[in-house]
């Protein structure tokens, strides 16, 4: 089982970035969960959502308290929120950032990932210049980091759930894919390798 937290902030397309990669990765064969957390609900207040996926069924019925990998869509949160907490040891950190935040260096056993999914929304349109809608270029950038899902079924899953500039969205998804930067280059543990089959 593969377990995926995501930390963001409400506006920025959080909870919908977990429904689109549970669809994506139920099209590719696997079972799937997918759940938010809510603290405060109101734009740009922190928000939680987790992916659970696996190959066979999933009888787990609780929250995700030690993910495999966090996916942060506001590099802001990582001033306030520990997103290492509970992170399972040469997990994946895919942050939404141009360059490497300096406290993201005393971070030592995990494997560490950028994306600028906010200069990539803006160029595609998603969202406003205060506002952009992240979402969907951290699914590409998070596909390119694990090897999954297949960016055909992140496309499909855009397509069918994203009625808002559908297009924009799978574009904006194909070039976090291609623009991801890999930080430490360790090879992907073997629970990755054997979901990849």
């Amino acid at each position: 089982m593969v377990e995926i937290r995501f930390h963001g902030r409400g506006g920025q397309g959080t909870v919908v970035a977990t429904i689109l990669l549970a669809k994506a990765f139920f099209r590719d064969g696997y079972y799937v969960q997918s759940f938010p957390l809510f603290g405060v609900e109101r734009r740009g207040a922190p928000v939680e959502a987790y992916l659970r996926l696996d190959r066979k069924e999933i009888l787990i019925r609780t929250n995700v308290y030690t993910p495999d990998h966090v996916v942060v869509l506001d590099k802001t949160l990582l001033e306030s929120i520990d997103v290492t907490f509970g992170l399972k040891t040469g997990g994946w950190i895919l942050v939404n950032a141009p360059e490497l935040p300096t406290h993201l260096n005393s971070w030592p056993g995990y494997k560490l990932a950028l994306v600028d999914a906010t200069h990539i929304a803006l160029n595609n349109g998603l969202g406003t210049r205060t506002h952009p809608i992240v979402n969907t270029p951290m699914l590409g950038g998070l596909a390119r980091v694990l090897g999954m899902p297949s960016m055909e079924a992140i496309s499909k899953a855009i397509q069918r759930e994203v009625p808002s500039k559908p297009k924009a969205n799978i574009r904006a998804a194909e070039m976090a894919y291609e623009q991801v930067r890999v930080l430490e280059s360790v090879e992907e543990n073997a629970q990755i390798e054997e979901f990849r089959d």
